[in-house]
């Protein structure tokens, strides 16, 4: 099984938790046990997993990216002027593949599903198959 879903983003960097999306996913179809892979199909966007109990967890890895990866570098090249968003998307990864097991998804206490926008405000999107 594989669904989409949709999203708008309202920042140009932004991390959106998407945990309950995917787990209300597993519920729906009655999943026990298998896997669920959840990916991105853009190139300045990515998924992944990380603390959902601090905020600032967010906003520290933002800051980071931003610090690592500056929007506005004398040397890139990239004719539309998102190169930092493509780093972003790169460092981060288009996909993460998590575990179910009795029905929920095999996170650690304090983890989290982020679908992670590097060059918004954006309409996205992402999948999640179901195996």
């Amino acid at each position: 099984m594989l669904k989409k879903f949709s999203l708008k983003t309202n920042q140009r960097d932004q991390m959106i938790e998407v945990t309950q999306q995917v787990q209300d996913l597993i519920k729906e179809m009655n999943i026990q046990e298998g896997a669920v892979v959840v990916y991105c199909p853009h190139t300045t966007a990515g998924i992944t997993i990380n603390e959902n109990a601090d905020p600032d967890v967010k906003s520290d890895m933002i800051r980071r990216f931003d610090e690592v990866y500056p929007w506005n570098h004398k040397l890139d090249c990239h004719m539309e002027g998102n190169t930092a968003a493509h780093m972003k998307a790169s460092t981060v990864g288009s996909s993460q593949h998590v575990i179910v097991t009795d029905g929920r998804l095999l996170l650690g206490t304090w983890q989290g599903i982020y679908f992670c926008e590097f060059d918004g405000p954006r309409n996205r999107t992402f999948y999640v198959k179901v195996h």
